[in-house]
């Protein structure tokens, strides 16, 4: 199965507020994916929930992509039908191992996370998410919002009750209206996207983009001088000198060729669990 040739960075920060990171971030160049999630919860179970949705979801992406490899009848349409099955399938199960953990443990009850994933597969970007952690892209200068927040913050923005202007000082910003691990019962909202050469994606927690409008966000973007690793740097650098609120986490991925040959070597994702 070919995909998009793919630059990947992630980077995951505590920032200068919490005692704890609860990001998780993972990237498989190999089957050309990235996975954050940005856990809730005390006595570490935000950082449990994250964890666990983002081994889960990497594991069931994994192994899910693999049998399309090595199934080479389907056409590339039907695929990205199967792919959006798949992270439906992946954020749910991650949705059940988490609140089987808070069986287990009940300090762990209550815990719950974000979660935004994305897959690159030929000419299309299919990404998945619930809760208010985004995916973005910047395409030929332009700087958009590919996904839309589950929040009271956004729904109050629907109706009309608040600006978008204002919506950054809003005190109900952080109440998530949908979140993996909180119920057994889930709504995972899947997207496809055609990519074009130079795109750059970005997904991100809401510790950075609370902490940075979006044009600056895009700016930062846009400075194609640096490499996506500086970019990662200089996003989470940012975040922190505008208070670092919050944990800051963000991957990057450029669409570097379109149907590029697959590399040889695959990626385990559980090792870039951080």
């Amino acid at each position: 199965m070919n995909n998009a040739g793919l630059e990947f960075a992630a980077k995951t920060d505590t920032g200068l507020v919490r005692s704890q990171n609860e990001d998780a971030v993972a990237v498989s160049p190999g089957y050309g994916f990235a996975i954050l999630a940005d856990g809730m919860g005390g006595y570490s179970a935000g950082e449990i929930a994250s964890r666990i949705a983002v081994s889960v979801v990497g594991q069931v992406l994994e192994d899910g992509l693999q049998r399309m490899r090595d199934q080479q009848g389907d056409s590339r349409t039907s695929r990205h039908r199967l792919i959006q099955q798949l992270l439906t399938e992946a954020i749910q199960k991650s949705n059940a191992a988490i609140l089987d953990a808070a069986r287990v443990e009940p300090q762990y009850s209550g815990m719950g996370t974000t979660v935004v994933a994305a897959v690159f597969h030929h000419d299309k970007m299919i990404v998945a998410h619930v809760g208010d952690s985004r995916a973005y892209r910047l395409r030929q200068g332009e700087f958009a919002q590919l996904t839309r927040d589950h929040s009271l913050l956004q729904e109050q923005i629907d109706a009309g009750l608040v600006s978008p202007e204002w919506a950054r000082f809003s005190q109900n910003k952080n109440l998530v209206t949908r979140a993996v691990g909180v119920g057994p019962e889930l709504s995972v909202e899947v997207h496809e996207h055609i990519v074009e050469l130079g795109d750059i994606y970005l997904l991100c927690s809401d510790g950075l983009s609370d902490m940075l409008l979006p044009e600056e966000i895009g700016g930062l973007l846009a400075n194609s001088q640096e490499t996506l690793e500086h970019v990662c740097d200089d996003l989470v650098q940012r975040a922190n000198d505008n208070g670092g609120h919050d944990n800051i986490s963000a991957i990057l991925i450029r669409i570097q060729s379109i149907n590029a040959e697959e590399p040889g070597l695959l990626e385990r994702i559980l090792g870039w669990v951080k």
